[in-house]
């Protein structure tokens, strides 16, 4: 299994002093970022459309083996909650090529008020593109069903795994390709995985027969992701041998 660990962003204050060293300055800090882990989740671009230029300034400034999985805006998953987005979603598709071997996904996050209707899987089934790596997460638990997961499958895309409060903490494998985000638990991004429930976690991902992983920690209070990041790759690494 071919596994892609990191966090879900990288530009936290909170990070100065605890991942950053203190006399570092801020415009190189992703420089810092990705000498320590390979992959990042960029969260910005789901509050602004990232523009061409900014786009092409990821691949530039990362080395040639780092890898973006990307969240897509939410015009598409929480204004218009994927009604008549087709072409939104094909122009949002475009990052892929301008990063190309660099990229990794696109994730689809969907509000805790998007609950599941057989009308709104099958608006989301039609619109994704399969060519690409699609994780699709949801915050409602009606979404974890038989149903769903048959649909995705057929479909070929990714049902993301999360690790959240009041959410079912399954590991959902659709695809050759997992996705999971640990978010904190009891509190959303506060929590600090214990080592006993990052070793289940590693057991799990590791069980099943999945070719790929990738997987972000949200996490981020006092760096609480960094850390939690590096225990999970070593226990995944540790199973390897």
């Amino acid at each position: 299994m071919k596994i892609h660990i990191g966090c879900s962003g990288w530009y936290y204050w909170r990070w100065k002093n605890i991942f950053y060293p203190e006399t570092l300055p801020t415009h190189r800090w992703f420089k810092h970022y990705a000498s320590v882990f390979k992959t990042v989740e960029l969260n910005a671009p789901f509050y602004r459309w990232p523009k061409p230029a900014t786009v092409k300034a990821w691949r530039r400034n990362a080395p040639p083996a780092f890898r973006y999985s990307v969240k897509v805006n939410g015009t598409i998953t929480h204004e218009r909650r994927m009604v008549r987005t087709k072409r939104l979603v094909r122009k949002f598709y475009e990052i892929a090529g301008v990063l190309g071997k660099q990229m990794g996904c696109f994730l689809f996050q969907f509000p805790p008020s998007y609950r599941y209707t057989p009308a709104r899987l099958k608006s989301i089934v039609s619109q994704l593109d399969a060519t690409h790596r699609n994780a699709v997460e949801f915050r409602h638990k009606s979404w974890w069903r038989k149903s769903v997961y048959r649909a995705f499958e057929k479909a070929g895309l990714i049902f993301c795994s999360v690790s959240g409060p009041r959410l079912p903490e399954e590991l959902v494998r659709t695809a050759d390709v997992l996705y999971v985000r640990f978010h904190g638990r009891p509190k959303w991004y506060r929590h600090d995985y214990p080592a006993a429930e990052l070793e289940g976690w590693a057991d799990r991902i590791r069980s099943s027969g999945a070719r790929e992983a990738w997987i972000y920690f949200n996490n981020d209070h006092d760096g609480f992701a960094i850390k939690n990041a590096a225990m999970l790759a070593k226990y995944l690494r540790r199973r390897t041998t």
